[in-house]
């Protein structure tokens, strides 16, 4: 028995010990990463500038013969934009919608749902803080 566990732990141990290395690289990669909200796809785009949107109000999508108030928490978000810098100079924050959809559910209480972000043709987003919001919908009268 311990000739099996000697040779489990050092057969091949530098290759092992190489292995595990990388491994805790890669994970100490994707931990800085995700602690500094950088999205993966974000480092494999071009160089073009960004620009952060703050407070843009999150529009509601309900069915038109819908008329119930509908929460939402939190009711803004922050999103940062990227493309061509002639195309992010004349961006308007109004011209920048988020979105939740609502169609389709009838009530709910804690319901998390997630952003949309609609943005003109050659502009896109690389971050929405929060993206996903919590939504109350009360039952139909």
């Amino acid at each position: 028995m311990i000739a099996f566990f000697r040779n489990l732990f050092l057969h091949d141990f530098w290759l092992k010990l190489f292995s595990l290395a990388l491994a805790i690289l890669i994970w100490l990669t994707v931990w800085f990463a995700r602690g500094r909200g950088i999205s993966p796809m974000a480092a494999l785009s071009s160089h073009d500038p960004q620009q952060t949107f703050f407070n843009l109000p999150i529009l509601v999508r309900l069915p038109a013969s819908d008329v119930r108030t509908v929460e939402v928490n939190p009711e803004v978000v922050a999103v940062t934009v990227q493309g061509k810098a002639e195309l992010l100079e004349d961006l308007k924050s109004r011209e920048i919608r988020a979105e939740v959809d609502l169609t389709g559910i009838e009530s709910a209480r804690g319901l998390r749902k997630r952003i949309e972000i609609i943005l003109p043709p050659g502009v896109r987003y690389t971050r929405i803080i929060p993206d996903e919001v919590e939504v109350i919908v009360p039952p139909k009268n």
